[in-house]
C-alpha cells in the first residue's frame, strides 16, 4: 500500500505530456521577447550616447563680439615693407575656439569701405603656421602677422588707410583698429592664427 501510494503520489504531479509542451513553448517564447527587448534597449543606448558625448566635447567658435583685437608688435624693414602682429583676446567669460585666417578689409577716415585684397599664407616677417584650431579659455588670446608694402605713398598706386577691419574666422562682424597707413594696391598679406608667432625684422 505504501509502494502504491508512492506511485500515485509521483503519477499525481507529474505534468501531462501536452501540458509540458504548451510550457516550453511558453517559456521559449518569453525568452525570445526577453531578448528582443534587450537588443531594443541597448540600441536606444547606443544611439543616444554619442549625440550626449558630442555635444558635451563641443566648443564653440568664438564671434566678433567674444573678442578684443589689439595691434602687438609694430614692424619694419627694407624694400618699403611693414607690418604689426594683431592679437586677438577672448573676454566672452566663457570658452570658444579658433581656427584659420582672420579676414582683413581697409576703411578711409569716414568708416568706408576701401578696396583692398588679402592674401593668406607668409608673410613678409613670418611663416605661417598653418590652419590650427586654438581653444581659448576666457582670457586667452591668439595672434596673427600682417605685412604690406609702401613703395607708391602718395600716388594712385597706393590705397590711403585710417582704419583695419579684422575678422575672426568663422565670424560674419569685424572689429576696427586704427590704421594711418598707405598700402601697395590695397593689397595686405596675414598669417594664420597661433598662439605665438615668431617674426623676423
Amino acid at each position: 500500500m505504501i509502494n502504491a501510494y508512492r506511485n500515485t503520489g509521483r503519477t499525481a504531479v507529474r505534468p501531462a505530456a501536452g501540458a509540458r509542451g504548451d510550457r516550453r513553448i511558453s517559456r521559449a517564447v518569453l525568452a525570445g521577447a526577453a531578448v528582443v527587448g534587450l537588443g531594443l534597449s541597448g540600441t536606444a543606448v547606443a544611439q543616444a550616447a554619442p549625440g550626449s558625448s558630442t555635444s558635451a566635447k563641443s566648443t564653440p567658435t568664438c564671434s566678433a563680439s567674444a573678442l578684443k583685437a589689439t595691434f602687438g608688435q609694430k614692424l619694419a624693414g627694407g624694400m618699403n615693407h611693414q607690418g604689426v602682429v594683431i592679437n586677438l583676446r577672448n573676454l566672452s567669460g566663457r570658452t570658444c575656439a579658433l581656427r584659420g585666417y582672420p579676414g582683413l578689409g581697409l576703411e578711409n577716415s569716414a568708416h568706408k569701405t576701401l578696396a583692398s585684397h588679402t592674401h593668406w599664407g607668409d608673410t613678409w616677417y613670418a611663416a605661417s603656421p598653418g590652419k590650427k584650431t586654438l581653444v581659448l579659455r576666457d582670457g586667452g588670446s591668439a595672434e596673427a602677422v600682417v605685412s604690406w608694402s609702401h613703395a607708391n605713398t602718395g600716388t594712385a598706386g597706393a590705397v590711403h588707410a585710417s582704419y583695419l577691419q579684422v575678422t575672426p574666422p568663422a565670424a560674419t562682424q569685424h572689429k576696427t583698429l586704427a590704421f594711418p597707413q598707405w598700402v601697395d594696391n590695397g593689397e595686405l598679406r596675414v598669417t594664420a592664427l597661433a598662439r605665438h608667432i615668431d617674426v623676423n625684422e
